[in-house]
This record gives structure tokens, sequence and C-alpha cells, in this order.
């Protein structure tokens, strides 16, 4: 959705059209917008073209309202000046699913890793790590989280090798409860971990290139 356009339904939808037709002339929008006349009315038949708005046309006015289409832009829009101003104790992350390597099978098996799990995550989790790649903006946000005090997992030795320490956060995806873990001394990567009491790819019946959402809580 184009900014100018958002800005532009934020503007009629303050004028009231969300509850009912407004009449306004394209002048007036532009004196409102601090746009040319021109401007103002390419912005408007944008919008109708979308199907945002309805308008009836008269010689120098014309009647506005917003659609549901137009609504439900606007309702999202709102949701992320929440996630802003108001859920400062959460982050939504966006991604897809890809598979990995196996290694995630391979560290969540380990009895060490396992026993602080349960500890401290209150789960035992499901043998693997659900991977999930993000877009290189949403890698800012992962930035934000590792400044957070984290559920901090221990490094420990074995015989043939030292397992290294990992931050961990409570979370969701699509409302299944679980954890990310992001381990201390790797670099910002796009696979974002997930780990849960339950075998996601089967629960929510995930395949590669699914698309999903993870809610981090910040405060553990």
């Amino acid at each position: 959705m184009k900014p100018y356009l958002i800005q532009m339904l934020k503007e009629i939808a303050l004028l009231g059209a969300l509850r009912d037709k407004i009449e306004i002339s394209s002048i007036e929008l532009a004196n409102q917008l601090n746009n040319s006349q021109q401007t103002a009315s390419r912005y408007l038949l944008e919008l109708d073209k979308k199907g945002m708005i309805i308008r009836e046309l008269g010689i120098k006015k014309q009647l506005i309202q917003i659609t549901d289409i137009g609504k439900s832009i606007l309702q999202e829009e709102h949701l992320l000046y929440q996630q802003i101003f108001e859920l400062t104790n959460r982050i939504y992350i966006s991604g897809k699913v890809v598979s990995g390597m196996g290694e995630g099978r391979y560290y969540t098996e380990q009895i060490d890793y396992i026993k602080q799990f349960q500890d401290k995550l209150k789960f035992k989790p499901h043998p693997g790590t659900l991977n999930i790649e993000i877009k290189h903006i949403e890698k800012n946000k992962i930035r934000l989280v590792k400044k957070y005090n984290a559920i901090i997992i221990k490094e420990f030795k074995t015989n043939n090798r030292t397992f290294g320490s990992v931050k961990c956060f409570h979370a969701k995806i699509e409302n299944m409860n679980g954890a990310i873990v992001l381990p201390i001394r790797s670099h910002y990567s796009n696979i974002l971990e997930f780990i849960s009491p339950h075998f996601l790819r089967k629960e929510l019946n995930l395949k590669d290139g699914d698309s999903v959402k993870i809610v981090i809580f910040l405060k553990n």
C-alpha cells in the first residue's frame, strides 16, 4: 500500500468518512494535504479504483465514503501503531518456513541443553528447530530483541566439544507456545530458530515456503 494513499485515507477518515458520506472538493482535500488539486484528484481516483472509497461526483464537490476495504487498511495501520507505542513488551516478526541442515535436532537432543530448557523455559523441546527465514529489514528487530534481558542457556562441555551459550525468549508462532533461540556468539542471520514442545510442522500443517507470524515476548 502506497504511503500517500494511506495518508489520504487517514485525512478523509478524520473528516468523518468512516461513518458516513462526507461532502468535499478536491481543492479542499488538496489544502488539507498541502498538495495540488491535480494530485489530490489523482489520489482519490487511485483509492476509488482499489475499492477503498466510493464517490458520488457533483458539479463542484463530491460525496466520499470509506469502504470496508479501506477500513481494513486503516485497522492494519492502527495495529502497527499499537505495536510501536503500546505493545512494548513484545515484537512481531513475519517470515517463511525453510528446511535446515538437521543441526537443530542435534543440539536440542543434547541432555545438558534439555535439562536447562526444562528448568528455565518449563518445557522439553520437540527434537529439532523450526527454521524461519526473515526478510533483511526484520533483522533490525532481532538486533532490538538481543538488547533485552534474555533467558540464558549456559554453555557446557562434553568429551568431544563445547556447546555454546544461547539466549532464549518465550514466543508464539500462530498461537503455539515455544521460544526463539539466539546463539550468543553467532552473527546476525536471516534464519530464526524456534523451539517448541510441539512438532510444529505437523501441528500447524506447515511446509517449506509457508508464511508464519511470530510474537516474541521481551519480558521473561
